[in-house]
């Protein structure tokens, strides 16, 4: 029956799952490797779907949305080179899961942008379930940021966006780092590294291509 298995298991599985990412160079670093140790996804999703989050695939969340599959979570966290005391904004709360690794990597309050209110509560129940006291979950279109705690080290987005939001831009610390899927169709895209110098010129970086959500906002794709 599906959601009977044990924590226990639930966790071996889970463990499995990383040490596999770890042996392929998914997972490179000691801190991303504990993150998702301290944090397992079964922990940000439905019951029924608990069974298969040590699963290499994206799974169902409520509203049609979804859960991102462990590797594209891992890769996004790598590309970001995440540190203690870093100030980050995350654009597409879900469930809070990757929000949840984010905090664990800062050590810092982390602030994600969720436009769904459904997910906006089901993100705010599994983070408080699972313990985790720094992540500040807004509603709101976040293509537009969020200003009040600008400027940012990092920004993660996890949706596909048309192009590059520019207030995302705005609000990049010289310095710091934007990672976001970009493309013309709603649900296939390239998955970009962005930087910002010292002086605000912007780099862009292509990684690879990427299925993701469709980014919905302002500065996105509309409704």
């Amino acid at each position: 029956m599906v959601g009977m298995i044990s924590e226990e298991e639930l966790r071996r599985r889970w463990e499995k799952t990383v040490e596999a990412l770890v042996r392929e160079r998914i997972i490179r670093s000691e801190a991303v490797k504990n993150a998702f140790l301290k944090y397992p996804r079964f922990l940000f999703v439905e019951r029924r779907y608990r069974d298969y989050a040590h699963v290499d695939e994206p799974l169902p969340i409520p509203a049609g949305q979804t859960i991102s599959a462990p590797p594209m979570v891992a890769i996004m966290l790598e590309l970001a080179e995440l540190k203690p005391g870093m100030n980050v904004l995350e654009i597409g709360t879900g469930s809070g899961w990757n929000a949840a690794l984010i905090a664990e990597l800062v050590k810092n309050d982390v602030y994600t942008i969720e436009r769904i209110p459904e997910l906006v509560e089901f993100a705010r129940r599994n983070l408080e379930r699972a313990g985790v006291r720094n992540v500040h979950v807004i509603p709101g279109d976040g293509t537009k940021g969020f200003p009040p705690k600008a400027p940012y080290d990092r920004i993660i987005v996890t949706a596909g966006a048309p192009k590059i939001p520019e207030p995302l831009l705005e609000q990049l610390k010289p310095g710091g780092k934007l990672i976001i899927p970009v493309g013309k169709h709603h649900l296939w895209q390239d998955l970009y590294v962005v930087t910002k110098d010292e002086s605000g010129r912007i780099m862009k970086k292509r990684w690879g291509g990427v299925a993701f959500v469709p980014l919905i906002g302002e500065h996105g794709w509309r409704e």
